[in-house]
Parts: C-alpha cells; structure tokens; sequence
C-alpha cells in the first residue's frame, strides 16, 4: 500500500515512517506543510535505513496535499490542535483513501498530564467531523511511546486499539499495525469507544515520569 504520513516530519509520524519502511514492504510518503521540509526529512528517514542494509527503500517527502493524493492510507500524524486544518487542506485529495487519527489531546498542570476531552466527544471524531462524508476514519496509534517507536534498535511488545465504523478500513489498518514487529492491534469497537483510549496515553506519560525504568511505556493486554 502507499501510505502517507501528514506531519510525518514529527514525532509519532516519524516512528511509523521508519518501522513500516523496516518492517514492511508498503511505499511511504512523508507529508509536511513545507515540501522542502518533508523532503529533507524523507532523505533523514533513507539514510537511516541505508545503514539497516535497505539501500532499495525510497521515500517520497511531499507536501501534505501532494501526499495524500497519492495513498491508499492516510495518517494524520499531527498535534490535536492542528488536525482538523491539516484534513481541511487535504479534503479533496482523500478520494477513497482510509484516514487514521493517532492524535490525542492533553493539558499539562503542575499535577501532571490530563486528557482534553473535545465537544466532539474525541479526537478521533473531531477528525471525522473534517473528513469528507465518503472518507472512512480510523482512530489507531494513541498509546504509543514515540521515542521507543523511532529507535529502529528498540524491540516493541505493544498493543494499539483500533476503532472505527467501517470494517473494511480498520481491517486494513489492524493489518498495517500488526505489520510492524512487536505490535498487536486488538478491535476497541466502533468510533464512539475512541475518547477511553486517548485517555490511556496521559495516564501512561503520568506513570512513565513518576516510575523509573518506565520511561518508553505502552499497553499490553493478557
């Protein structure tokens, strides 16, 4: 599949960019608001794996729209507060691409990091409130520890849950996920179930800072 990465530049779009090129045999596209941005990230994110042995993968850096154009599966990799712009500049380009949201919303106070809980309910809907009607959304990726996803010599023993109405596109992206090595997607249900699981992601930040040897932490159900 061809897969774009929108902010793929950042933190969580960088982890995925680099494990799907390791891991799996899917095209990647970097998406960046700056092209030139995107591009230079993509030739990082190359140069990285040329030192793994992958001296065949390319990938492109685009800007975002460019980007989205040309995937089959398109992550909004982006901060909470710049996903809706981010789908509004690319609405027309989704065609029958499946969108994923990883993001989350958080406050941080002197206690520590508290979900935002959005008038939409979650994030995730909030991002199926600015696709296109036709557009599937799928909300996966919200409790991963981005560093430890980016350190390509990090093993990972993860779960992430996938919520989503349309079967078909969380099909596809359980299958994406569980490319990856170390992750399991599990079925969270429809995208209703979306705000429990970004809840999950500051209380893990929470335990991680106050708990040694926690710093990379995940979830793993049993």
């Amino acid at each position: 599949m061809d897969i774009a990465l929108l902010g793929g530049t950042g933190d969580i779009g960088q982890g995925l960019a680099l494990r799907w090129a390791d891991d799996t045999n899917h095209t990647i596209i970097i998406g960046s608001r700056k092209a030139q941005k995107a591009a230079n990230k993509a030739e990082e994110y190359e140069t990285e794996l040329a030192s793994r042995g992958h001296d065949d993968v390319a990938i492109a850096g685009l800007g975002n729209e460019d980007a989205a154009a040309r995937a089959d599966v398109v992550v909004a990799a982006v901060p909470a507060y710049h996903l809706t712009d981010t789908i509004d500049a690319v609405a027309d380009e989704l065609d029958d691409a499946t969108l994923v949201s990883p993001a989350v919303g958080m406050q941080r106070d002197e206690d520590g990091f508290h979900y935002n809980r959005p008038g939409a309910g979650s994030v995730t809907q909030l991002a199926a409130n600015a696709a296109p009607d036709d557009t599937p959304v799928v909300g996966a990726f919200h409790n991963l520890a981005a560093g430890r996803l980016a350190n390509l010599d990090a093993d990972l023993d993860w779960d992430t849950i996938v919520v989503g109405d349309d079967t078909d596109a969380k099909d596809t992206v359980c299958e994406l996920a569980e490319g990856i090595e170390g992750i399991r997607a599990l079925d969270g249900g429809p995208l209703a179930n979306a705000a429990e699981i970004e809840g999950l992601t500051p209380l893990l930040i929470n335990v991680a800072r106050h708990n040694d040897g926690l710093h990379d932490l995940g979830v793993r159900f049993q």
